[in-house]
Parts: C-alpha cells; structure tokens; sequence
C-alpha cells in the first residue's frame, strides 16, 4: 500500500513539474544545440501583471507544462536587467521567442495567451521546426 502511494506521488510530481527555466542565454542555447530542442525564450519585465498572468496559469497548465518540458530549454530572462542576444526585441512583455537550436528565430509572440491558445502556439512551432530540419537534411 505504502508502495502504490509512493508510486501515485512520484508520478504526480514529475508530472506536474515545473518548467525548468535557464537565466543564462548562452547556456541554454549550448544546451538546446547539444539535445536538439527549440530554444524558448520568455521576456518579462518585473512589474507586468500580464507576465505574472502567463507565470501562474498557462505556464503552470499541466499540457504546457509537458509539451516545453519535453521538446524545448526554456529560458525566462527580464527585460532590461538580463542580457539575452538584441535581436531579440521585446516592445512589450511578456513576449515569447522561438528559436532553433543555432539561434535562428522561428515564432516571436507577444502577450499573454491562454493554455489552449499557447497549446496550439506551441504545435505550430513544433511543425515549423520539424519542417525546417526536413528541408535542411534534403538539401
């Protein structure tokens, strides 16, 4: 019985795990080119409330949660505090970057989304990738 609840606690956790954020660009884009994942990179700002809003619903959705933690390094960086590559613009937060493992941006989304909008975000970007890496490998 012990076992089975032990079991049921672990499967839950790990399953309903955070996402594990990056702070550092550099290291988790050499982390993205070392697993082959997308690189996801989340700009925020320390007083936007419609940050806070993404942080506590739709990035603690249990899908959301998933879907990055298996096929993306994610990295939360704040705008104008942490240093990330100036490319990446942020006019207003919180803005989401979609990046290939080599740097190359493939989605930038700005605002807030809910969990079934950012699931379908997340898929197209997905698509996107794996079509791009066809087309590579074809050439």
């Amino acid at each position: 019985m012990r076992v089975g609840w032990l079991v049921l606690i672990l499967v839950t956790w790990i399953w309903a795990a955070p996402i594990a954020f990056e702070h550092n660009f550099d290291v988790a884009k050499a982390k993205a080119q070392k697993e082959d994942k997308i690189l996801y990179v989340l700009i925020t700002s320390e007083t936007c409330r419609w940050c806070r809003k993404l942080e506590e619903t739709t990035l603690k959705d249990d899908s959301i949660t998933k879907t990055l933690t298996q096929h993306f390094i994610s990295i939360d960086v704040i705008r104008d505090k942490d240093q990330y590559p100036p490319c990446l613009k942020a006019p207003m937060v919180p803005t989401s970057y979609f990046l290939t493992p080599d740097g190359r941006i493939l989605y930038s989304v700005p605002g807030y989304w809910s969990s079934e909008d950012y699931a379908s975000i997340l898929g197209d970007v997905m698509r996107k990738y794996k079509r791009e890496k066809k087309a590579q490998t074809e050439r």
